[in-house]
């Protein structure tokens, strides 16, 4: 939002919130319909081809905003380096808003004009013209408007809204308060307009000119520097007739320089081009890409959790994942980014940040959470976390956080099998077990001498059950099996304190991987589950409360933190994850995979040290 909002600063479909494009089905239904119906000669291609336009430059930005933050993780040839905040993500979530503006003037024209009603598919004559137009009167128009945008009056009650945004990313360039943009589509309309009505306007001229107008704003906010250098080598003008990305990032740097659209002529004429334009643009060039200090890998859960990765959706991304209905209908990109992934993925970045000069990042596995289950799978899911081991290690990474790979011990040893196999590792591995178990130990109420311990039985599971019995706290299972494993694993009179009972009466239940809905179901009125899986268990009862998996909240100072973890709240982080943190931050020169684990006090306390602050208990039930 501007410093001081003026009038028509907000969309007038802002009320609607995600009910916003009904506003242009009627038109959608009624082209399509016509199309349909309509003898041949009667048919309107342009009315038709409208909305599967406005689909493409959705998709068109939808593309530049992946690969722009693909680019901003692996850190080469960035041009800010700044972090991006939730504020920021959430201020650019409408970019969609000017598509549907665009769209429902494009359908109002159709109607009220004559020449737009049946446009042919090509006309050479009309897209010379509609270039040299905006060549010529639209970036000189835009140079001065905007360059009042930038008075004190019209910026503090608009502009400064676009401005808010430092580090840029594409859809940055879209996300003006309503008035700027009918200033705009007013510029950008002249040479449509012109092209109309001198009858030389095509549907190609409008897609082709819509669409560089889209690729340049992107590209210009996309934070990467991507025009090589030999271009400008080889026709040395274009300096002057085609803008970098850099050279419009000083503008959100410096703010009265580099006024320009597309083409920096007119910085360079009236004196406004800034000095440090060409450094900039030579330094962005040899950017490398950044060297982690902490790696976290991590992988796929479900098939739609693709689209919550940051590189997905970014307005998903920035809050916690939850399956969404129209999910269904982009199921066969679902199902054919999933094949791609399970034939031919590699591991790829999604995630930088910074944290008390640690340089982190996160790596993901692209293997889905069944794949996982599957035994044939474990080679293939063994070599790429080898793979990503290795090159951690030939980065120069301090720590590889195993993440939600540690949960099998069939499948790697809960990482030893790399250590063992490489132990000369620099790079150490950590499978955050430790403080996972404190986070676990300190989400139990005070007063609890009782708890039910039920799930699959993990390192983890083990290590929760130990600490309880050895505090003198009962541990109760209901089933045999875990029993005896349990109390097998148990080498001290601790055992005394774990029990076999089918007694459903305790109201603290430690959950992981593999409790049915039938026992949950069992569990008293005010049942507390809290989960010792990286995996929430499923929410059936409204009468009982549920825990988060082991989880902390961030300290303010984690820079460049704009998604959700999963289902985690903003700014919450699972234990494992900041367990490799923790060990970097400390400099423990050792290993925490296979049986071995660290200190969980001397975790627990490095954690709080640091700024990680436990997750509060749910007050109230939630279904």
């Amino acid at each position: 939002m501007a410093t001081k909002p003026g009038i028509l600063t907000d969309w007038p479909w802002t009320p609607l919130g995600r009910f916003k494009y009904v506003i242009l089905a009627p038109w959608a239904i009624h082209s399509t319909y016509s199309f349909i119906v309509k003898d041949k000669s009667e048919r309107s291609l342009s009315l038709f081809l409208i909305f599967p336009f406005l689909l493409w430059r959705m998709l068109h930005n939808q593309i530049w905003i992946s690969l722009s933050r693909y680019w901003t993780a692996k850190g080469k040839n960035s041009i800010v380096d700044k972090s991006i905040e939730f504020e920021q993500v959430d201020r650019e979530s409408n970019w969609d808003d000017q598509i549907l503006f665009n769209g429902a003037l494009f359908y109002l024209a159709s109607k009220t004009l004559t020449q737009a009603e049946s446009l042919p598919l090509w006309r050479t004559d009309g897209v010379i013209m509609t270039f040299l137009l905006h060549s010529g009167p639209v970036e000189f128009l835009y140079y001065w408007l905007h360059r009042a945008l930038h008075h004190h009056y019209l910026y503090s009650r608009y502009h400064s809204h676009h401005h808010s945004s430092i580090a840029t990313e594409p859809i940055t360039s879209v996300i003006h308060p309503f008035a700027e943009h009918i200033a705009y589509f007013a510029l950008f309309s002249i040479p449509m307009l012109t092209a109309l009505l001198t009858d030389t306007a095509s549907i190609a001229s409008i897609a082709i000119y819509l669409t560089y107008i889209d690729f340049m704003n992107n590209m210009g906010h996309c934070n990467h520097e991507l025009i090589p250098k030999w271009l400008f080598s080889i026709f040395p003008p274009l300096k002057y007739l085609m803008y970098t990305p850099s050279f419009h990032s000083l503008h959100h740097t410096q703010f009265r320089t580099n006024y320009s659209l597309f083409m920096p002529v007119y910085d360079y004429i009236y004196g406004t081009t800034d000095k440090s334009t060409d450094e900039l643009y030579e330094i962005s060039l040899r950017r490398e890409a950044e060297l982690p200090d902490v790696v976290h890998l991590t992988h796929l859960t479900t098939p739609e959790s693709i689209y919550h990765l940051r590189l997905g959706f970014a307005s998903l991304a920035s809050k916690p994942y939850t399956s969404k209905w129209y999910f269904s209908l982009i199921w066969p990109v679902t199902l054919w980014s999933m094949m791609l992934n399970w034939l031919y993925g590699r591991t790829f970045i999604v995630e930088r940040y910074r944290f008390n000069k640690l340089k982190l990042q996160s790596w993901v596995i692209p293997k889905y959470r069944i794949q996982y289950f599957l035994q044939w799978q474990n080679e293939t899911i063994n070599n790429l976390i080898e793979e990503a081991i290795l090159e951690a290690e030939e980065r120069g990474a301090k720590i590889l956080s195993l993440g939600l790979l540690n949960q099998e011990e069939e499948l790697n040893r809960y990482g030893a099998l790399y250590v063992e196999r490489y132990p000369k590792l620099n790079v150490k591995v950590v499978d955050g077990s430790s403080l996972a178990v404190a986070v676990l130990l300190n989400s139990i109420p005070r007063g609890t001498t009782q708890v039910v311990l039920r799930g699959k039985l993990t390192k983890v599971a083990y290590a929760l059950a130990f600490n309880l019995c050895q505090r003198g706290i009962t541990v109760l299972t209901i089933r045999e099996d875990e029993f005896l494993k349990l109390n097998k694993s148990f080498n001290t009179n601790s055992e005394s304190n774990l029990i076999f009972s089918v007694s459903y009466s305790q109201k603290i239940w430690l959950v992981g991987d593999g409790l049915d809905e039938e026992e949950q179901l069992k569990a008293p009125k005010g049942t507390l589950f809290i989960p010792f899986s990286q995996f929430p268990p499923k929410k059936l009862r409204k009468d009982c409360y549920y825990h988060s998996p082991p989880a902390m909240v961030t300290p303010r100072s984690l820079e460049n933190m704009h998604s959700c973890e999963n289902w985690f709240p903003r700014r919450v982080m699972n234990a494992w994850r900041i367990a490799g943190i923790v060990h970097a931050l400390e400099g423990w020169n050792e290993h925490e995979c296979g049986n071995t684990m660290s200190n969980i006090e001397k975790v627990w306390q490095a954690s709080l040290q640091h700024g990680f602050q436990p997750l509060l208990l749910p007050t109230e039930s939630k279904c």
